[in-house]
């Protein structure tokens, strides 16, 4: 037997045809045999895992509990319950981990209360920010690219008759930066680049 842990549960289904009971039911057999004591079900039912943490409830109010201190250990069924994409699960783990809660992940075998559990969060972190610094890095080639070989960057400047007329509604001063870029098609930013020249 484990030693005492206070664990919280966090179950999500995406369809109301589906229920979170099986998931609860074998979340519970485990907690059991580790002898951590359940003290709170965290449910998102009926919510797609494609969703963010702003329209999923259940689970921005277990990271908010897990913030609070509440819970040493989220057991979650399967790593999909938690978020679709690599980089919203790691931020999830990030955040409890943040929060000096452990994770279990049923399904995948994932378990931070252990060494070697704690290894596996850490190598997959580890991956997670390689894979990002290389993206900044190929972005970052590209414009230096573009830019050797003559491209400009950003978006065209207009023309100077439209440039003329844009200042000359900012010259009467009855009318607002947004409604003379919506009348005019063009952004909010070039609207108050022309007027910071005037």
């Amino acid at each position: 037997m484990g030693e005492k842990k206070q664990a919280a549960l966090y179950v999500r289904v995406s369809t109301d045809r589906q229920s979170v009971e099986n998931q609860i039911a074998d979340l519970t057999a485990v907690a059991k045999r580790r002898g951590w004591e359940i003290v709170q079900v965290y449910r998102d039912e009926g919510i797609s895992g494609a969703k963010g943490r702003e329209d999923r409830p259940g689970l921005d109010a277990m990271l908010k509990d897990a913030g609070r201190g509440k819970f040493d250990v989220l057991m979650a069924w399967a790593i999909d319950r938690l978020g679709r994409s690599l980089s919203d699960l790691l931020r999830t783990m990030q955040e409890l981990e943040a929060c000096n809660v452990d994770m279990f992940v049923d399904q995948q075998g994932l378990d931070t209360t252990t060494p070697m559990g704690r290894l596996v969060f850490q190598v997959t972190g580890a991956f997670a920010e390689f894979e990002r610094a290389m993206i900044r890095q190929r972005v970052r080639a590209g414009l230096k690219r573009a830019v050797a070989s003559g491209k400009a960057l950003g978006r065209p400047r207009i023309d100077q008759k439209t440039e003329k007329a844009i200042a000359a509604a900012l010259g009467h001063g009855d009318k607002g930066i947004l409604k003379i870029a919506g009348e005019f098609g063009v952004g909010s930013g070039t609207v108050q680049r022309i007027k910071a020249g005037m």
